[in-house]
């Protein structure tokens, strides 16, 4: 029972279940009081002496320009946090990165590889509500090596060359509710790094000539991109990239999560994809080709570009319950990989959307590839293709369940596929007769063997050569 003499207050809360304990007294933060942030003066010095003197660095409202990189040393200067409020700007005047964080972290993110010096002078370095602005063509925003749980939030990064620029080895990494905006590079650069456990969440990243999220080389696990709207990240006349280009040559990528996004955008640049997937066809002992994968591409709104999503050399994708349309030349190209299952997905042609969708082709394609399931997938409307589902010298797959209506001159085509099966799908064409250019058909198989086609319901003829496999129960009606 309470006693009576307590205060009202400290009553109430104690019968809530808790006591309000008075916070020890915060440093106060170190401000680069000799900056003039009047965007003109240099405030280099004045920065890195406040950096220098570690802890949390407050920039106050201004324009602070900088002419040489601001090194952030960890195990020298202890636990740093920068922060502008969201009212300070600082302008890269210099070539390189406007901050580069460098710490000595060299284990994984297993606790008994932490060295005593990471947890006592380097954990979770961070920047917060700060505007970067490049003023030289050599100007990158944010740079980390050898750091332990690097977390950067409400940065907004423009004009630079690459936004945030990761390199060599970092671990727990945490990218949220940041604007990666009209950069000349790339958004968010994962740059031949050996990085593990990655979040990129709530963020921006639009307008990057180079690619939106990319990762090249390196050794790079468990990257999560989740809740992102990433649009427009190839300039015309750049070399192909994409809004998330995953490319393993040189390294080894896999356990690669986007989910919840809205990706979409540069339909005119040659090459743009929305996602896209490159693993290596390195050969290994009696394995003729390694293949990284393990992606799972889910509940994603992705539109407007020249490939939807692309595949190429990659093994253990799941793709699922993603809304595409207006893929310039495919929806999905799937290139030598393996064990990938596309279910559920809307992959349609909406009126709505006329304009842009004249020129789309939608198709879908899959060259090359074995051990894949399809099933459940809706495809609607693909032009300028041979079918609107092709798979080329393809095994072991297994269709089942699609809905393919109204494509161009063929629903379902089979071209050298072998031990495969398609069944229990819906492939019609019902647009008036005066819009059907050529001759329909639902089917068209050649080549190959040992397939299964049966119970099918379809709206046209199909073109089926001997020899393909069983061929039976399929509905065609007179």
């Amino acid at each position: 029972m309470l006693r009576q003499s307590l205060p009202l207050g400290i009553l109430g809360i104690a019968l809530l279940g808790f006591w309000l304990v008075p916070e020890p007294t915060a440093s106060p933060a170190a401000s680069p009081r000799e900056a003039k942030g009047d965007g003109v003066a240099d405030d280099t010095a004045a920065i890195q002496k406040a950096v220098d003197a570690g802890g949390l660095i407050h920039l106050p409202r201004g324009t602070f320009k900088i002419t040489k990189t601001i090194l952030v040393d960890l195990d020298r200067v202890g636990f740093t946090a920068i922060t502008g409020g969201m009212v300070a700007r600082v302008l890269m005047a210099g070539e390189g990165p406007a901050f580069k964080f460098v710490g000595t972290h060299g284990g994984t993110a297993d606790p008994p590889t932490m060295r005593p010096n990471v947890w006592k002078n380097q954990r979770a370095p961070s920047v917060d509500g700060l505007e970067i602005v490049g003023d030289h063509d050599a100007a990158d925003g944010i740079e980390a090596t050898g750091t332990m749980q690097l977390t950067l939030t409400r940065v907004v990064v423009r004009h630079c060359r690459h936004a945030i620029h990761l390199t060599e080895r970092n671990r727990n990494v945490l990218v949220s509710e940041c604007h990666l905006y009209d950069n000349r590079g790339i958004g968010l650069f994962l740059d031949n790094v050996n990085l593990h456990q990655i979040n990129v969440t709530g963020s921006h990243i639009s307008y990057n000539a180079d690619g939106g999220v990319v990762v090249k080389a390196g050794q790079v696990r468990n990257l999560h991109i989740t809740g992102c709207d990433i649009e427009a990240n190839q300039g015309e006349g750049r070399p192909p990239t994409a809004n998330v280009l995953v490319d393993s040559a040189g390294g080894s990528n896999a356990e690669v999560a986007i989910t919840g996004c809205t990706i979409q955008h540069s339909r005119k640049a040659a090459g743009a994809a929305n996602i896209r997937i490159k693993g290596p066809s390195t050969p290994v002992k009696d394995i003729p080709e390694l293949r990284d994968g393990h992606v799972t591409i889910t509940g994603n709104i992705m539109s407007d570009t020249r490939v939807g999503i692309h595949l190429q050399h990659v093994r253990g994708v799941t793709i699922m319950g993603n809304t595409c349309w207006t893929a310039m030349e495919h929806t999905l190209l799937v290139e030598n990989s393996s064990n990938i299952v596309v279910g559920p997905n809307n992959f349609d042609r909406n009126p709505r959307y006329n304009s842009e969708e004249k020129l789309a082709a939608d198709a879908i394609l899959f060259r090359d590839c074995h051990d894949c399931t399809i099933s459940g997938l809706q495809v609607h409307g693909v032009r300028q293709a041979p079918a609107g589902i092709v798979l080329e010298k393809c095994e072991r797959f297994n269709l089942t369940g699609l809905t393919i209506l109204d494509c161009e001159n063929c629903g379902l085509m089979l071209k050298d596929v072998r031990n495969s099966r398609v069944s229990d799908c819906l492939i019609r064409d019902d647009r008036p007769l005066p819009n059907i250019i050529v001759k329909q058909f639902s089917i068209i198989a050649s080549g190959g063997g040992g397939n299964m086609i049966v119970d099918n319901s379809l709206g046209h003829p199909s073109e089926i050569l001997a020899g393909v496999g069983l061929v039976e129960r399929n509905y065609t009606p007179k």
